[in-house]
C-alpha cells in the first residue's frame, strides 16, 4: 500500500482532456490539496504535445525518467517535432483503442500516463492524483500501470460503477497481468483487455505500491454497492451531486425535463448523509460544495472534505486556453455565465454540463457547421457483429455510419463529439487537411456561487494555490 497520509480536504476535480494537467494538479498539491491529473486519453495529449515541440522540454524531461528508456524512446522518436508542427498542419493520429491492443498502442499510454503523474509529482513529496473514466473501459488497465510507474497516490474513477478497480490495482501493484471486463453490445459475456507489466517493462519494472482508490458516486445506495464486497469495496467515495461539472448520473426514475431542456433531479436523488457515514468509509462531497462554507459544512457532517473543479478550472494554472478562459472570466463577472446541463450532447447517454459561449459547440451554428467525424474514438463501444466479430460505433459519428453498424438513429440527435472538443479546449485541436479546426466546448459546474465570491476577491484572476487558501482559511 502507498503511505499513510492525513485525507485532504480539498480534492481537485479531474476535468476534461487536460484541464486538470500537471501544472494545476502539483499546484494543487504543493498548496496543501490533493492535486489530480485528468488521465482521459493522456496517449493523445502526449503524442500532441511533442509534435508541437515539447515547448520548455518537460515532457522529455519526464520521458528520460522513465524506467524502460527503450519504451520512451520509442515514443519519443515517433512524434517528437523539434520545430513543432507546419502551420496549419493536422496532428499524426494516435491509434484508436480496441479490445484486442498492440505493444505499441500500450506502450504509448503506459509512457504517456507515466509522464503527467511524474512532472505532478516532480520536486515535492505531497500526494498526488489521477482521474479516469469508467465508460473510456479499454484504456484504463495500460493507463493505469503507467501511473503506478509514476508513483501516483490516489485513483479516481467516475462515470460508471468502478467495481473492478480495486482488483485492477491490487494485480498491477503486484506486478501480474491485470485487466478489465469490458462490455460487448450484443454479446453474452464481456471481453476482457489486459496488461502486462513484466513483458511490457522487463527487468525494467520497478517496485509497484498499490494507490488509494476514491470510487466517484452519485447515490449512497452505489456506495454501499461496492461496500459490501472486499474486492470492490474503495478505500473512499467522492459523492457528485447533479450540480458537478462534466458527465452527471442521470435522475433515478422517468426522466423528466424542465423549461430549459434539462433533466430535472428530486428527492430521491439526495444523498442519505447518514447512511454514507455509517459506511466507515472516508467520503468527500462534490457539486456546489466549493465555499469556504460548503467545506465546513461537508466535514461537520462526517466528510473528510471536498472535491472542486470548477475553481481549480478557471484557474491561471488549469489546462484551458487563456483565450476560453479569459472569456468564461468576463461571462463571470457580467453574469452571464450559463452553464445548462445537456442531457443529449454526451455519446456516453450520461448528462453533460455545457457552458454556454458563442464559438464553442453549444452556439448551434457551430454545431451546425461541424462536420460529425469520430477519428479519436474513446467513447465508442464494442458491439457484436452479426458474422460474429467485433465493431466499434458512437452516436456521435455519422449518422448513416451508425445506423449502418446497428445504432439507433434516434442516438444521435444532439450529440456532441467530446473526444475532439474537450483536446480543443487545452489548444490541442485537430487542424483537418481542408483547415477546418476543431471547436471547443466548455464544462463546469452549474453552482458559479464559489466561483463569484473568489472573483470578488481576486478581480484579476486568481491560481490553483489562491483556491486552496480561500477554501481552507491558510
Amino acid at each position: 500500500m502507498s503511505q499513510v497520509r492525513e485525507l485532504p480536504q480539498v480534492i481537485q476535480g479531474g476535468m476534461g482532456v487536460g484541464v486538470s494537467s500537471w501544472e494545476l494538479a502539483r499546484s494543487v498539491s504543493c498548496a496543501g490539496g490533493l492535486g489530480v491529473v485528468s488521465g482521459t486519453a493522456l496517449d493523445v495529449v502526449l503524442a500532441r504535445r511533442l509534435q508541437d515541440g515539447d515547448r520548455g522540454g518537460h515532457l522529455r524531461r519526464a520521458l528520460a525518467a522513465f524506467p524502460e528508456p527503450g519504451m520512451a524512446r520509442r515514443v519519443r522518436d515517433r512524434y517528437f517535432q523539434p520545430d513543432g508542427r507546419p502551420d496549419g498542419g493536422p496532428y499524426r493520429p494516435v491509434p484508436k483503442l480496441t479490445l484486442r491492443q498492440t505493444a505499441a498502442q500500450q506502450e504509448l499510454a503506459v509512457v504517456a500516463n507515466f509522464v503527467e503523474v511524474w512532472l505532478a509529482k516532480d520536486g515535492h513529496d505531497a500526494p498526488v492524483g489521477v482521474n479516469y473514466l469508467e465508460k473510456v473501459q479499454m484504456a484504463t488497465p495500460a493507463a493505469a500501470l503507467g501511473a503506478l510507474v509514476a508513483g501516483v497516490d490516489y485513483v479516481l474513477m467516475g462515470a460508471g460503477l468502478p467495481r473492478q478497480i480495486p482488483r485492477l490495482l491490487d494485480d498491477l501493484a503486484a506486478g501480474v497481468v491485470a485487466g478489465v471486463d469490458v462490455d460487448v453490445h450484443g454479446a453474452d459475456e464481456p471481453h476482457r483487455v489486459t496488461v502486462d507489466p513484466r513483458a511490457l517493462l522487463a527487468e525494467a519494472i520497478p517496485d509497484l505500491a498499490r494507490p488509494q482508490f476514491l470510487a466517484i458516486v452519485s447515490a449512497n445506495i452505489l456506495a454501499a454497492y461496492l461496500a459490501r464486497d472486499p474486492s470492490t469495496c474503495p478505500d473512499g467515495f467522492v459523492v457528485e451531486g447533479p450540480g458537478a461539472g462534466g458527465h452527471n448520473a442521470p435522475p433515478r426514475g422517468r426522466l423528466t425535463l424542465d423549461e430549459r431542456n434539462e433533466p430535472v433531479y428530486g428527492p430521491r436523488d439526495e444523498v442519505d448523509i447518514d447512511k454514507l457515514r455509517a459506511l466507515g468509509i472516508p467520503f468527500w462531497l462534490a457539486g456546489g460544495e466549493g465555499t469556504p462554507q460548503g467545506l465546513a459544512e461537508a466535514r461537520a457532517r462526517g466528510a473528510a472534505g471536498i472535491q472542486v473543479g470548477t475553481l481549480f478550472a478557471l484557474a491561471a494554472d488549469s489546462g484551458l486556453t487563456p483565450s476560453l478562459r479569459e472569456e468564461l472570466g468576463d461571462r463571470l463577472d457580467s453574469g452571464t455565465l450559463d452553464v445548462r446541463t445537456d442531457p443529449l450532447a454526451s455519446p456516453t447517454g450520461f448528462p453533460f454540463k455545457v457552458a454556454q459561449v458563442v464559438g464553442t459547440l453549444s452556439d448551434p451554428s457551430v454545431y451546425d457547421e461541424r462536420r460529425r467525424l469520430c477519428d479519436l474514438s474513446y467513447l465508442r463501444t464494442p458491439y457484436l457483429t452479426p458474422s460474429g466479430g467485433i465493431g466499434y460505433r458512437c452516436p456521435g459519428e455519422p449518422e448513416q455510419m451508425y445506423v449502418r453498424k446497428g445504432g439507433d438513429l434516434a442516438d444521435t440527435v444532439g450529440r456532441a463529439c467530446l473526444c475532439n472538443a474537450l483536446t480543443a479546449d487545452i489548444g490541442l485541436g485537430q487542424t483537418r487537411r481542408d483547415g477546418y479546426v476543431e471547436p471547443p466546448l466548455v464544462t463546469l459546474g452549474s453552482d458559479l456561487t464559489g466561483a463569484e465570491e473568489l472573483a470578488s476577491i481576486h478581480p484579476n484572476g486568481w491560481a490553483a494555490a489562491d483556491v486552496v487558501a480561500w477554501l481552507t482559511g491558510a
